[in-house]
């Protein structure tokens, strides 16, 4: 962004010469190309790393808060198993003796 802002600046800055309008608008839209490529290329699979960590760290700390009430409510230990089994996908949960 920074770089198309003194690409355009470069250009506007002396319009009576019609050759300096040509090199500070390829400035601009080449900083706005790589500023693109960067976003798409870098920034959003970054991002997206890190909201998958974040739901997965959120879920985690729900699941404590869940087995943490359940013990502090005198819940059988099954049930408390049972209880928490919920949160995981059907394919990692193990058979349980509750049901």
């Amino acid at each position: 962004m920074i770089g198309t802002l003194i690409g355009l600046i470069l250009m506007l800055r002396d319009l009576s010469d019609p050759a300096m309008i040509g090199p500070g608008m390829a400035l601009a839209l080449v900083t706005t190309l790589y500023g693109a490529i960067l976003a798409n290329v870098v920034y959003k699979p970054f991002s997206e790393k890190l909201r998958n960590l974040n739901n997965h760290e959120m879920l985690m700390k729900r699941m404590v808060v869940e087995g943490i009430m359940a013990i502090q409510s005198g819940d059988n230990p099954r049930i408390v198993e049972h209880k928490l089994m919920v949160f995981l996908p059907p394919k990692h949960r193990r058979a349980s003796s509750v049901g």
